[in-house]
């Protein structure tokens, strides 16, 4: 399939914008701004098979898995991948430990999701490239992002294949341009795949607990699924969709949680998300769009993370309050699991690190001889005014 190469140049300027640019105050569009923005909106929006609104009022067209956005990106103008693509080798195995919290919070499409042959893509509007143009660097690159974490060690000579957690999930407080949520990310040098839930008014023009995935290879990256890159196959999971419900704090009949995993296939070196106990696959990042992550990683971050612009205070980040390794009570990543180059599933050294104790703060709680599942405890009330 040939691709015009003018508007691959035209998709990746306006991608590369909206998830960098940084812009203070009100955005005032001219009449040629406006009919750029209604251009990039044919280009961005494919057409659909089938529509889907959510209980949220989000839309969700189901676009031919061909016809996606993934491959408008230049490294995969001739690739091969079909609607029944799953991993070749994966070696992700379920962790040790039970879980007391509870894995039924979803974000799957009604209306039985798409027809098989489709994948369901989170249509964009106009407003929503309005306010994306608001949106700060991603959070590795800017200055005012507020990390709680528990990493793998620099100073080793790591090998990474994969990496999971299951995260509780929280509705932490916060108004634009702030956001708040927890993410594992698993990264070598500049090349970055991330995973997890945020809160987020800014990208999704809302404050609900939403899953998100984020990637940066060279000067392509963005979040979910707003620009070229991301392949999906299934056909019920919205990316950028709502979780169903979140945690109560102090309340352990109402915790809930989501497992994600990032993993890479042994075969082909493409980088699958995986989600829920079952490990259902959801897509995957393809090989030959990295340069660094082409081959495996060598870091691997789990915890919270939160932003505010300079002279804003600090959203809350978790459950709100700082951890007390009490159940019910904290911003927990829990069943913390890493696995070398050969996918095996390995005991690894980590460390936690916060950028502001006095607005959050994390429990690194490592296994102890296999018997207990490794978990991070991490959140905090952020800046009070």
């Amino acid at each position: 399939m040939q691709i015009n190469q003018g508007i691959i140049q035209q998709i990746l300027v306006l991608y590369f914008i909206l998830s960098y640019n940084e812009v203070q105050g009100e955005i005032s569009l001219s009449e040629l701004e406006d009919q750029e923005l209604e251009s990039q909106l044919k280009l961005l929006n494919k057409p659909a098979i089938k529509t889907i609104t959510t209980t949220y009022g989000d839309i969700y067209d189901c676009v031919d898995f061909y016809k996606q956005p993934a491959f408008d990106h230049p490294s995969l103008k001739n690739h091969n991948f079909h609607p029944n693509m799953k991993p070749t080798l994966s070696r992700i195995q379920q962790s040790s430990g039970t879980s007391k919290s509870k894995e039924s919070s979803t974000i799957w499409l009604n209306d039985g999701g798409c027809p098989f042959g489709s994948v369901p893509i989170k249509r964009i509007t106009k407003d929503d490239l309005i306010r994306q143009k608001h949106m700060p660097p991603p959070e590795v690159h800017t200055q005012f992002s507020q990390v709680a974490i528990v990493s793998t060690r620099d100073d080793l000579d790591y090998k990474f294949g994969g990496a999971g957690m299951t995260s509780t999930l929280w509705n932490p407080s916060v108004k634009a341009p702030q956001h708040s949520g927890c993410r594992l990310k698993v990264q070598k040098s500049s090349d970055i795949i991330q995973i997890g839930w945020r809160v987020d008014p800014t990208l999704y023009g809302d404050t609900l607990t939403r899953m998100f995935i984020h990637f940066q290879a060279g000067n392509i990256g963005c979040f979910d699924t707003l620009c070229p890159g991301f392949v999906l196959v299934d056909t019920e999971i919205g990316i950028g969709a709502p979780f169903s419900n979140v945690s109560q704090r102090g309340d352990i009949h109402n915790l809930w949680e989501y497992s994600m995993y990032l993993d890479r296939d042994l075969a082909n070196g493409n980088w699958w998300v995986l989600v829920e106990e079952t490990h259902r696959e959801i897509g995957f990042w393809p090989q030959n769009i990295f340069t660094q992550l082409a081959s495996f990683a060598t870091h691997i971050e789990w915890g919270g993370v939160a932003y505010s612009p300079q002279n804003i205070p600090e959203p809350p980040m978790g459950s709100s309050f700082f951890p007390t390794k009490k159940q019910g009570y904290d911003g927990s990543c829990n069943k913390i699991i890493a696995l070398n180059y050969r996918g095996e599933t390995i005991m690894i050294n980590t460390i936690p690190h916060t950028d502001n104790p006095d607005f959050y703060r994390v429990y690194d709680i490592p296994p102890t001889k296999g018997k207990f599942e490794h978990v991070a405890l991490y959140g905090g009330p952020g800046e009070t005014t």
